[in-house]
């Protein structure tokens, strides 16, 4: 993905991870349609391109991200196609990307902004970062962002935020299941690229295979699940990634996927 001298997501690559950075500060990276187009762009090259290995969702500014671009939003009141509509797709695309996301939050992250935190395979967040579900006191409810943002929460808490929508800081997004971790601003970046760094040493089909792992459902029969299971774990046993992980813990060196071996 190039990255235009006016674009609202910029991308870049290294060793591997790639970073999808909203970069319209200005408006406080407010989800706006052409943020999300081009942010679904990037999330597909990022997703078709072998070499990327990782994908690591940040931002330029202060904030996160606000949620959803109400001036578009009033705006398209009279046509009826209110940029909500494109949220889903963004969520599906990070929560079905085959390769591992993480999010990068320095800032505060509202409403859909928060969908996108929780869409993330893991999320990072600094001690500054402050979270809140706005959509009731706009008169709306937190719907779309329900797909991705209920199965992380404990449900007691997500009663208590989606109701009241009061803002809560990083450390009470930890704890309830919201963000992977939460750690200092001058750490943060630091942070990151240590997840990174770990995560580039997992094969690539094994990482996809386990991130459709932990999205099954589970099965109503426990023998049954665990036929299914067992039969899924002696298949990546004979993949090639399967033997290639065997081979090189034997012979100890890294194997041939991890970056720079």
């Amino acid at each position: 993905m190039t990255s235009a001298p006016d674009a609202l997501v910029r991308a870049s690559t290294t060793h591997g991870v790639t970073t999808l950075t909203l970069d319209s500060p200005h408006n406080r990276n407010a989800l706006s349609t052409p943020l999300m187009t081009q942010l679904l762009a990037g999330l597909a090259e990022a997703a078709a391109d072998d070499t990327v290995r990782v994908v690591v969702l940040s931002h330029a500014g202060p904030v996160f991200s606000s949620g959803a671009d109400l001036k578009e939003t009033a705006a398209a009141y009279r046509n009826g196609a209110v940029p909500v509509a494109m949220l889903g797709d963004v969520l599906a695309a990070i929560w079905e990307c085959p390769k591992p996301v993480v999010a990068r939050i320095g800032g505060p992250a509202r409403a859909g902004g928060v969908g996108l935190v929780a869409a993330a395979d893991i999320a990072i967040c600094a001690q500054e970062a402050t979270f809140a579900f706005t959509e009731v006191r706009l008169g709306v409810v937190p719907a779309v962002i329900s797909s991705t943002v209920l199965p992380r929460l404990q449900p007691r808490a997500a009663a208590e935020l989606y109701l009241t929508g009061d803002v809560f800081d990083g450390r009470r997004a930890a704890e309830i299941g919201l963000v992977t971790t939460v750690t200092t601003t001058e750490a943060l970046d630091e942070t990151v690229a240590s997840y990174c760094l770990a995560l580039v040493r997992g094969a690539p089909g094994a990482l996809a295979g386990a991130k459709e792992l932990l999205r099954r459902p589970p099965a109503q029969d426990f023998r049954t699940g665990l036929a299914g299971l067992t039969e899924l774990s002696t298949r990546y046993f004979h993949s090639a990634e399967g033997r290639e992980g065997v081979a090189a813990f034997g012979e100890k060196r890294p194997p041939r996927w991890v970056p720079g071996s």
